[in-house]
C-alpha cells in the first residue's frame, strides 16, 4: 500500500492536485472553530448536548453533517446545506425548463455557467434565510440558558428588535457558507474529487474521535458497574459497519455488461474485422449524490420547523420527521428512490449512445441500430436503477434503525452505520477512482490493483 501512494506523489500534476485539495479542507476545518462574534461556543455546546441526550434527532444530524460547527455556533455553522438544496432547486427547474434544456444540447458550457450562477444566486438567499432562523432560535435559547449571547449586543435594540446580532450573526454565517461554497468549486476545477462531497465528507470524518470516545464511555469500562452499551452491542455496530461498507462499494462499483459487436469496416484498402466489447451500465449512476441531496433536503424544512415552531404545529411538524421517526425514514426512502431516478435521468444519455454506437458501426445483439437500442438501454437501465436505489436506502435507513431499537446513541449509529458511513465509503471510493484515473492517463499502473468488482 505504501508503494502505491509513492507512486501517487511522484506524478507532478497529480500531487499537486492532490496538495491542493488538503490545504482547502484544512481551511474547511479552521472555519469550525471560528465563533460569531458575540457567540459563547462552549455554553451553546452545552445546551445542544442537553438538547440531544443521545437521542435520534434532528441537531444530531445536522452536527454532522457540518463537523460540530453546527452546535458551537462558529462561521461555518450552515456548512454546505444551503448550497446542496439550491442545488436541488435548480435541477428541478432545469428538468423542468424545455428551453433551458434545448440550450444544454446547443451550447452546454454555457448552460452550465447559467446554471452555477443561480445556484450561486440562490444560494445566498437560502443561508441569509437560515441564519435568520437561527439567530432568531439562538435568542430563545438564551432566555432559558443565560450567557450565550454577549449582553453588549442584546443591550443593542430598535423597537424591541435586536438588530445588530441579527445583523451579525446573517453576514457571518452567509460569509461562511459562501466561503465554503466557493471552497468547494475550487477543490472540483483544481483538486481532486468532488468538492461539496469532500467537505461533507470531511465534516463527517471530524465526528469520529467523538464517536469512539463515546463507545469508551457508554462501555463503562472504569468502573464495575454495567455501562449504557456492552460488548454485544459493539460486536453488532462492527458488524454493521462492515455490511455497510462492503455493501457501498458492491452498489458503487457493481455494473451490468451490455455486450456490443462491431461490423466489418473499410480502413484505406483494407477491411477491417469487427469485433466485441460491452458497455458498462452502473447498477447505481448516481454514486450517493441521492443520499446528499434526500438528507439535505429533509435538514432543511426540518431545521426551519424546528427554530420558529415551537409550541405550535410546525413544531409538531418537525418532531413527526425528526431523524429515526417512522416519517422521517419513509420520506427518506422515498426521496433516496427519487433522486436515483432523477439524477440518473438527467446524467444518462441513451440517445446519444445510440448515435455514437450506429455512426462506429456498433450494434447490440438482437438489437437494431437507432431507436430500438436507445429503448433497449433505456429499459435495462431502469431496470438495474430500481435495484440500485432499493440497495441504496435498505443500507441508508437499515442501521438508523437498528440503532435506534438498540437505544444506542445517536453519534454512534449515525457514524457506524448507515447515512454518514454511506457517504464516506462513496466519497472516498469517488476519489481513489480520480486518482486512478490520472495514473492511468501517465501510463502508471492503476492505484486500485485488485479487488475490483466485476460486473454480469
Amino acid at each position: 500500500m505504501f508503494h502505491h501512494i509513492v507512486r501517487v506523489f511522484q506524478v507532478p500534476e497529480l500531487r499537486a492536485k492532490i496538495i491542493f485539495t488538503l490545504l482547502m479542507l484544512i481551511v474547511c476545518r479552521i472555519g469550525v472553530f471560528i465563533p460569531v462574534p458575540g457567540i459563547n461556543g462552549e455554553v451553546a455546546v452545552g445546551f445542544f448536548q442537553h438538547l440531544t441526550g443521545g437521542a435520534q434527532n434532528l441537531f444530531t444530524l445536522v452536527g454532522i453533517f457540518s463537523g460540530g460547527a453546527f452546535a458551537q455556533m462558529t462561521v461555518a455553522a450552515l456548512g454546505v446545506v444551503p448550497n446542496i438544496s439550491a442545488s436541488i432547486i435548480i435541477q428541478l427547474l432545469v428538468a423542468l425548463w424545455p428551453s433551458f434544456q434545448r440550450e444544454m444540447k446547443e451550447n452546454n458550457v454555457q448552460a452550465r455557467r447559467k446554471i452555477n450562477r443561480y445556484t450561486r444566486g440562490l444560494t445566498v438567499i437560502l443561508a441569509v434565510l437560515q441564519s435568520f432562523v437561527y439567530a432568531k432560535y439562538a435568542l430563545q435559547m438564551n432566555i432559558s440558558n443565560p450567557g450565550i449571547i454577549a449582553g453588549e449586543l442584546l443591550d443593542t435594540q430598535i423597537f424591541g428588535f435586536h438588530w445588530l446580532f441579527y445583523l451579525i450573526t446573517i453576514f457571518t454565517m452567509t460569509t461562511g457558507t459562501v466561503f465554503l461554497m466557493w471552497i468547494g468549486e475550487q477543490i472540483t476545477d483544481r483538486g481532486i474529487g468532488n468538492g461539496m462531497s469532500m467537505i461533507i465528507a470531511l465534516g463527517i470524518l471530524a465526528s469520529l474521535p467523538n464517536a469512539i470516545g463515546m463507545v469508551f464511555q457508554q462501555l463503562n469500562l472504569d468502573s464495575q458497574e454495567p455501562g449504557q452499551m456492552n460488548f454485544a452491542y459493539v460486536t453488532i455496530l462492527l458488524t454493521l459497519f462492515v455490511i455497510v461498507t462492503i455493501g457501498t462499494i458492491l452498489i458503487i462499483q457493481g455494473h451490468r455488461r451490455i455486450p456490443l459487436q462491431y461490423a466489418r469496416r473499410v480502413v484505406g484498402r483494407r477491411e477491417v474485422q469487427g469485433g466485441n466489447s460491452y458497455i458498462p451500465l452502473k447498477i447505481n449512476y448516481a454514486g450517493v449524490i441521492p443520499v446528499i441531496f434526500a438528507s439535505s433536503l429533509l435538514m432543511f424544512p426540518a431545521t426551519l420547523a424546528t427554530f420558529i415552531g415551537t409550541g405550535n404545529w410546525l413544531g409538531q411538524l418537525a418532531a413527526m420527521v425528526s431523524p429515526g421517526s417512522v416519517a422521517y425514514n419513509a420520506f427518506f426512502i422515498f426521496l433516496i428512490f427519487f433522486f436515483t431516478y432523477f439524477w440518473t435521468a438527467t446524467q444518462f444519455r441513451p440517445d446519444q449512445i445510440a448515435s455514437d454506437m450506429k455512426k462506429n458501426g456498433a450494434f447490440i445483439p438482437g438489437i437494431k441500430q437507432g431507436k430500438p437500442t436507445q429503448e433497449y438501454l433505456e429499459s435495462t437501465m431502469s431496470h438495474i436503477t430500481l435495484l440500485g436505489a432499493i440497495s441504496l436506502a435498505a443500507i441508508a435507513v437499515l442501521p438508523n434503525v437498528i440503532g435506534g431499537l438498540l437505544s444506542v446513541s445517536s453519534t454512534i449509529s449515525y457514524f457506524f452505520g448507515g447515512t454518514a458511513l454511506l457517504i464516506l465509503v462513496g466519497v472516498v471510493l469517488d476519489t481513489m477512482k480520480q486518482i486512478e484515473s490520472h495514473l492511468l492517463m501517465k501510463r502508471y499502473e492503476g492505484f486500485m490493483k485488485r479487488g475490483r468488482i466485476q460486473g454480469r
